[in-house]
């Protein structure tokens, strides 16, 4: 029944939004409030759960991307974001452009999380866009597969690394097993699926994105913009910081170093919110002081940048509001009761585990953990390689995200795509990401 209730959640929260176009924000809470009712929630827990699931989505993530916008804006409006762009465009050529920003954006990926890491590219690949004029989708849908597999495959990320703790596997090995199903599954899910999906939802390749979030793009003589290095150094800061971070703790394990206030002042300059705020002052350096920009101008910049993304933090609330009353709701022990006593492979079973839940909570990271407690009693007796069930739990998690994902909602408003698009490239995309990670998991597991 529970299982039912969200499937019927669903179906009318997509009729809130698509069919009598009521705004997604509060279609999303109206939705939580009757899930929470048909699922029996205690009335007096129901509003407790959606405010915690809207606080506690928000509070990880407002930071991020309010400082994540800032940031973009101010390399944006001085011209780093075109210089940057204008030189992958002279040194990998118009024709292999898909291929640098999928390079790039992998290389971005492994150290920062999906959100923060679009809240970075996204102006970048706009402006490559603009300048070979070419749709913003062709290059958004491989950015957005490198980071989403690097999201749900490779530590350091959340996912990966608390599952490989759980599990008790080695995280060098899921590093390293990791990579090597990362990059067949960016290659068909990024280049080669955005053909497909071209095929599928023409019209969404010729919208130009939503420009309030993206916080517009203007135009600069090349002469006038900074350099590359220093437009590079800006953008990729947070990304340098965090990996200094990881570095050091992973030296500080092997050497098996106690820990001191050194290491304690690293891993607060490697979160994602104090990296993000470093880079910020640095880039009013870079991108203004430097340039002799007046700081009332830079700080107008920033405030058009967080105007812009004030709807968007709502919905995305909204999506975590709804994912917590069907975690409170109990959806998760039903699915766990639908596989006691199987005998299904484990490293399938644990794929299957954490899609299933994945659909039915949403949240992939608490898909992948979920999954971790139903699948560890199963694994009992066999000889299954520990690495490789993390990366199969990571790949079942990433599976047809659709509207109880922050992920989702975060996809359609940077690229400005309807529910139809949406659900033809993201949900899609993410589809395709599982599967390939399922597929080339268990091709490895006849090897290792």
């Amino acid at each position: 029944m529970p299982l039912i209730i969200v499937a019927l959640a669903v179906v009318l929260l997509l009729l809130l939004i698509m069919k009598w176009n009521l705004n997604t924000f509060i279609s999303l809470i109206i939705v939580s409030f009757l899930t929470a009712l048909a699922l029996g929630m205690p009335l007096g827990e129901i509003v407790t759960s959606i405010e915690g699931g809207l606080g506690g989505t928000l509070g990880d993530i407002a930071l991020i991307f309010g400082f994540g916008a800032i940031l973009g804006k101010l390399v944006a409006d001085a011209g780093g974001a075109q210089r940057i762009a204008l030189t992958l465009i002279h040194k990998f050529g118009e024709k292999r452009i898909q291929w640098a920003v999928v390079i790039a954006s992998f290389i971005i990926g492994v150290a920062l999380f999906f959100e923060v890491g679009l809240v970075l590219l996204i102006p970048i690949i706009y402006q490559i866009a603009k300048e070979i004029k070419i749709p913003l989708l062709y290059l958004g849908l491989p950015m957005t597969a490198a980071l989403s597999v690097t999201h749900g495959f490779l530590p350091p990320h959340p996912g990966p690394t608390v599952i490989a703790q759980q599990y008790g596997a080695n995280i060098g090995m899921v590093l390293i097993y990791g990579i090597i199903i990362a990059v067949p599954t960016v290659i068909l899910a990024g280049p080669l699926f955005t053909k497909v999906a071209k095929k599928i939802v023409p019209d969404a390749f010729s919208k130009v994105g939503n420009l309030g979030s993206l916080g517009g793009a203007k135009s600069f003589p090349e002469e006038e913009t900074p350099s590359f290095a220093v437009s590079a150094l800006t953008a990729l800061f947070p990304v340098i910081l965090m990996a200094i971070t990881t570095v050091v703790d992973l030296l500080q394990d092997i050497g098996d170093v106690s820990d001191n206030i050194l290491f304690e002042i690293m891993r607060m300059i490697g979160q994602p919110t104090t990296a993000l705020l470093i880079s910020l002052l640095l880039a009013i350096y870079t991108m203004g002081i430097a340039r002799k920009i007046p700081m009332k101008q830079l700080m107008t910049s920033a405030e058009e940048s967080v105007r812009a993304i004030g709807m968007m933090l709502l919905i995305i609330g909204g999506g975590g509001a709804l994912k917590q009353v069907l975690i409170d709701g109990g959806v998760g022990d039903s699915v766990a009761a639908l596989f006691d006593g199987t005998s299904m492979s484990p490293i399938f079973l644990a794929w299957l585990i954490a899609a299933i839940l994945r659909i039915a909570l949403g949240s992939a990271t608490v898909a992948a953990l979920t999954t971790v407690g139903m699948v560890i009693p199963l694994m009992e007796g066999t000889d299954v390689n520990l690495a490789l069930m993390v990366l199969a739990t990571g790949a079942g998690s990433l599976i047809a995200s659709h509207v109880n994902d922050t992920g989702f909602w975060i996809f359609k408003e940077y690229f400005n795509l309807s529910m139809k698009e949406t659900f033809a490239t993201w949900t899609l995309l993410e589809t395709v990401i599982s599967v390939a990670g399922l597929v080339f998991t268990l091709a490895l597991s006849l090897i290792v």
